[in-house]
């Protein structure tokens, strides 16, 4: 199916590296759109929608914050802490949303797993259903991440 002018616009946006070192897609040569569909497929089946995993998601990293760059117990098994940098980083769709260059990590004791995500991340799967491509920095697939959170 062909994209729309503004889907090109944005898939070019997310491809280059000029909002975040490598682009948002990785070497993901699915088009957003698929992705998004995909993604949006495997939360279906799991039962649970994209802001359910973006809210519980702002919640530890509220729990995390607390502990001004410590680590903080979340609940029976996990543990967060938030590491900060200067500056903001822009939402690439055109919601001209901006956040804070913040990186929530997240540890579960009993198998010494860790998952990752940024403020960005947050917003990008709970508004627009954008777990990222393959091969990005922050891609977290949706099926270990549901596992993960929930």
């Amino acid at each position: 199916m062909k994209q729309s002018p503004d889907m090109q616009k944005l898939e070019q946006m997310l491809r280059s590296s000029v909002l975040v070192v490598g682009g948002f897609m990785g070497d993901d040569p699915r088009p957003v759109s698929e992705i998004i569909d995909e993604d949006a497929a495997t939360l279906a089946r799991l039962g649970v929608t994209a802001k359910q995993v973006a809210a519980r998601m702002q919640e530890i990293t509220d729990a995390a914050i607390k502990g001004l760059g410590n680590w903080v117990i979340v609940d029976a098994g996990r543990e967060a802490m938030v590491e900060e940098a200067r500056g903001a980083i822009f939402c690439p769709w055109s919601d001209a949303r901006h956040f804070r260059k913040r990186v929530t990590i997240v540890k579960f004791a009993p198998s010494g797993k860790q998952v990752q995500w940024s403020d960005l991340n947050i917003h990008l799967i709970g508004m627009h259903t954008f777990f990222e491509g393959r091969g990005s920095c922050f891609r977290i697939e949706p099926a270990e991440l549901v596992t993960f959170l929930f």
